[in-house]
């Protein structure tokens, strides 16, 4: 009888962890698909971005400041 007890105890916390397994797989799922949703939003903006910077420029934003002299 005791053995059966045991057997049973056992059996209770495969499942309590079994469940917990499951609680924590459903949230990383979770994760994942709102972080690929955010790489897909970053993807597109980036696109966007480098569609606005002209052909032939390096991609750096300058200030005025920063701009070469006239007889450059």
């Amino acid at each position: 009888m005791d053995e059966t007890k045991d057997t049973e105890k056992r059996l209770v916390d495969l499942e309590v962890k079994v469940g917990f397994a499951e609680d924590l797989l459903e949230q990383l799922n979770q994760t994942m698909f709102r972080q690929q949703q955010l790489i897909d939003m970053l993807t597109r903006e980036v696109a966007q971005l480098r569609q606005r910077i002209p052909d032939g420029d390096d991609g750096v934003i300058r200030s005025p400041d920063e701009l070469p002299p006239p007889h450059y």
